[in-house]
């Protein structure tokens, strides 16, 4: 088995990923400090096609040269915005019908691979800052609260981390659909 060349992905430009549909959902991150987990979040949410991306709060903002390390150009193909409240963002995007999904451990909390997403729904998903988690008005704003079930000691995974394994079940389970 020979692994392929980048020539060789059959990826889109920057022009065909601004034009492409994008996948419905939307990608919130509230107060995140680490510029290194921001740049992640923007290269998962290019490769799938992520429609736009909120920053809220102390969450910095491109350009950066630590967002970009780990971003590898992605700021410049995902649509992104600053917003210095989530929680204005969360009222907008509520009024707009789209669906308020906080990634948060707490009571009632929906397991990922329980969540079944509606098809033709627009989602919104907030990830948290590192150390506190998803503001509480957020949290009590929110639609649905997912948790990603985990099994080992800690008791969290690091937010690209949790941005990617969130981003890749929404996205099978709304192309299977």
């Amino acid at each position: 088995m020979r692994k392929l060349k980048n020539s060789e992905l059959d990826r889109l430009n920057v022009d065909e990923f601004k034009d492409a549909t994008k996948t419905p959902i939307i990608i919130i991150l509230d107060n995140i400090r680490s510029l290194n987990n921001i740049g992640s979040v923007f290269r998962t949410s290019d490769a799938f096609l992520i429609e736009k991306i909120y920053l809220c709060g102390i969450t910095a903002t491109p350009p950066h040269n630590d967002i970009r390390k780990t971003a590898l150009g992605s700021t410049e193909t995902v649509d992104w915005e600053y917003a210095e409240h989530t929680i204005d963002v969360i009222n907008t995007l509520t009024s707009e019908n789209v669906k308020i999904i906080s990634i948060e451990q707490a009571e009632r909390a929906t397991m990922l691979n329980e969540f079944q997403p509606e098809w033709q729904q627009k989602y919104a998903l907030v990830f948290g800052n590192e150390v506190k988690g998803v503001a509480q008005d957020v949290v009590d704003a929110s639609d649905v609260v997912i948790e990603i079930p985990q099994f080992g000691t800690k008791h969290s995974l690091n937010i690209s981390v949790s941005c990617g394994v969130v981003v890749w079940d929404l996205f099978s389970k709304l192309r299977t659909k």
